[in-house]
């Protein structure tokens, strides 16, 4: 943080955040609030489902069950669609990684990262470990980490000069679900919060984005710190305060704690891809379809956006972390597929011939009205020159997924029929979907959920 301060005694924003975790519960939240975390668990299933599929999420995986194993007598959880256990630090670095592996998940504009990808793997970890979790308790707890994961990645972006991955912030998200599923008191609280962030990993998002990688968004190490955070802060381990929370300069991110709902100003991903490219991708998509475009009708593809989107990598890809960092090849695959999705991303696809030959026909350039739109507005404009000399320009265009307008339920509900039942049996898939639509209904069982999505692939 910018200026330092010692602070021996919790803050009122320490005392506000408290406060506000111990009292959520589905009773006094907005219901567009608990509608929107229900999808947002719908979605975040769907992708750990497909990204169970990528070689990072098999590594991850296999490591937490061989390095990251549970003592007897010491909580334990099951890995989601695997179903062996491990610790619950290894749970949340083997979920936290293939969930941030497959960049499918949700995400808030200005913290310009992800919550859920990290806050869901704890709620699962610390429910797994419980006696018993209500579904309306679950919502609740990724409620709370939503709003708080965002809080800290507002005070970090201002008070810090260099962009951090969101396993920087997300973190305490999940020591804040944690630390309520187990009942701490205000000084372990205190002091979870203050070890989740001192110890979170304030990588370098640029370096990775550079020279993409499995490291990806940093969640891989969030979500363990986070854990990590509560389960050593139950043990009597001090490490308060954190400055992102009670430190002055970041008061301005906790003005508005349980009255403004950061949960319901995120966006769902349409496509596995960078953020960046979502624009770009919805604006090749629409002049295809809008044209009837087949790739041998396509000269040159020049693509206009902002500079993050822009320096993005214009190559081929050789793994699938490049192309979740690419912004021609995503594109190139929109304009010969017709879609952007968990195949395109993946090995198998990296020597298609026909997407090869667009990416390679493709240029970007900044433009100055799209660079100072961002990161409120993620903005591309797509020009396509034909072979027969047409022109073809999509607009000004904005990227799908929210957070305005929202995704339709409709439209949620079927990117997890399609990434889930890329690795699951349709029973399978709609046993899920109808367990997790249900959450907030009296009676209703977290537990038993995990129930579903804890087996293996081919159980």
């Amino acid at each position: 943080m910018t200026n330092m301060q010692k602070l021996p005694n919790p803050s009122e924003r320490f005392d506000q955040l408290t406060s506000f975790t111990r009292t959520v519960n589905v009773a006094n939240l907005p219901q567009n609030v608990t509608r929107a975390v229900k999808l947002l668990v719908l979605d975040l299933i769907g992708v750990v489902a497909a990204g169970s599929k990528l070689e990072a999420g098999r590594i991850a995986r296999d490591h937490a069950v061989n390095h990251w194993a549970s003592a007897p007598g010491v909580p334990s959880a099951r890995l989601l669609f695997d179903g062996r256990s491990t610790s619950l630090p290894g749970f949340g670095y083997a979920m936290g990684t293939q969930l941030d592996n497959l960049d499918a998940h949700d995400g808030w504009h200005p913290s310009k990262g992800h919550a859920g990808a990290a806050i869901f793997p704890a709620l699962c970890a610390f429910a797994e470990a419980a006696p018993n979790v209500s579904g309306q308790e679950a919502l609740a707890g990724m409620a709370i980490g939503y709003e708080i994961s965002y809080r800290v990645a507002s005070a970090l972006h201002a008070t810090v000069p260099e962009y951090h991955t969101s396993g920087a912030w997300n973190a305490l998200g999940c020591a804040a679900i944690g630390a309520r599923l187990r009942n701490l008191d205000d000084t372990q609280f205190r002091n979870a919060l203050g070890i989740a962030e001192f110890h979170s990993p304030r990588s370098q998002m640029m370096r990775e984005i550079a020279n993409p990688s499995m490291l990806h968004d940093g969640t891989g190490w969030g979500v363990p710190t986070g854990v990590y955070a509560v389960l050593v802060a139950e043990e009597g381990f001090h490490g308060g305060p954190a400055a992102t929370i009670e430190f002055d300069d970041s008061a301005f991110a906790w003005e508005d704690l349980g009255q403004n709902w950061l949960t319901i100003q995120q966006y769902i991903k349409p496509y596995p891809v960078c953020r960046w490219v979502h624009a770009p991708i919805d604006a090749a998509l629409k002049l295809r379809q809008a044209h009837s475009l087949t790739s041998d009708m396509i000269e040159a593809v020049k693509i206009e956006t902002f500079a993050f989107s822009a320096e993005l990598s214009g190559d081929v890809p050789q793994s699938s972390s490049v192309a979740q960092y690419s912004l021609a090849w995503p594109v190139a695959a929109a304009l010969a597929r017709g879609r952007v999705g968990v195949d395109e991303v993946i090995e198998s696809s990296f020597s298609d011939p026909e997407i090869i030959a667009l990416t390679n026909l493709i240029e970007a350039t900044v433009d100055p009205e799209f660079e100072s739109s961002y990161p409120v507005q993620r903005l591309a404009n797509v020009i396509i020159t034909l072979k027969d000399g047409r022109v073809v320009e999509s607009g000004k265009t904005e990227a799908s997924g929210g957070p305005v307008p929202q995704p339709t339920e409709d439209e949620v509900i079927g990117k997890f029929r399609a990434y889930a039942s890329s690795v699951l049996p349709d029973k399978r898939v709609a046993e899920i979907e109808s367990s997790v639509l249900c959450l907030d209904d009296n009676g209703a069982d977290f537990k038993a959920l995990l129930d579903l999505i804890t087996p293996g692939i081919s159980d």
